[in-house]
């Protein structure tokens, strides 16, 4: 299994020194990262990556409301082949024909991206999961409206904060996730309340093996009370372990 870390976890300390928070994320044992607003960071951050042997398989931008031929280009140049829309909010979910004007859009994104080698997908928050659509949620609703090469990056926390199991909705979408979010805590919305992997209330190995396709397990904090390098290095240690010991019982 192959563990990534959100940038954004660490937009804080990136603001202040990006090389130096980036050589901590390396020391701490991460090997790839997953960038967002990296456009304005290009050059410092794949600075910072080359020198401390990382690489990003994937990388957040806002795809759908700004120039995508920079975000396609910029990416390129950071060796980022999966760029993720990472946001649309909750009025983008409620009716039918707003979902399927987005995936339209994200469908062009992915044409697009497929002229420079990068292939397309979207990350989730709560509200796809609390709009329902003909019987299913908004997310499964909108997966079904995507082009085949289109991919999703579920974010495991929201689908359960949305009242959703993860386990459940990651067997639903099947091969379409390659990328999912880990983080745990306690299902709310108090992101400063979220915990490191394998101490709240999300099932977190479970749901990495409900995503049957999946590429990259991405960590990720919106928020964290407590020092947030410590919170990272608890998350990956734990998903190391355990990784290891159903490796060996397999």
């Amino acid at each position: 299994m192959s563990y990534s870390l959100q940038l954004y976890t660490l937009r804080n300390a990136i603001s202040e020194d990006l090389p130096g928070t980036i050589k901590k994320v390396a020391d701490i044992g991460f090997t790839q990262v997953e960038p967002y607003n990296f456009v304005a960071t290009a050059k410092e951050l794949g600075a910072a990556l080359k020198e401390n042997g990382l690489t990003a398989p994937s990388g957040h931008a806002p795809l759908l409301s700004q120039d995508q031929d920079e975000i396609f280009t910029a990416a390129k140049e950071l060796g980022i082949s999966t760029v993720i829309d990472p946001f649309l909010p909750a009025e983008h979910w409620q009716k039918a024909e707003d979902i399927q004007a987005t995936a339209e859009k994200l469908n062009q994104a992915a044409r697009k991206g497929a002229e420079y080698g990068i292939r397309v997908g979207y990350h989730n928050h709560a509200w796809e999961l609390e709009s329902t659509i003909e019987g299913r949620t908004a997310l499964e609703y909108f997966e079904s409206l995507l082009d085949p090469e289109l991919v999703l990056e579920v974010d495991t926390y929201w689908v359960a904060v949305g009242g959703q199991d993860p386990v459940d909705i990651l067997a639903k979408l099947g091969d379409r996730v390659k990328f999912i979010h880990i983080k745990d805590g306690p299902l709310t919305r108090d992101n400063k309340a979220q915990q490191p992997a394998g101490q709240g209330k999300v099932p977190v190995m479970d749901v990495i093996a409900a995503a049957t396709s999946l590429e990259v397990g991405v960590v990720e904090f919106d928020d964290y009370a407590g020092d947030i390098f410590e919170g990272i290095a608890e998350s990956l240690a734990f998903l190391n372990s355990n990784t290891a010991a159903e490796g060996a019982t397999a």
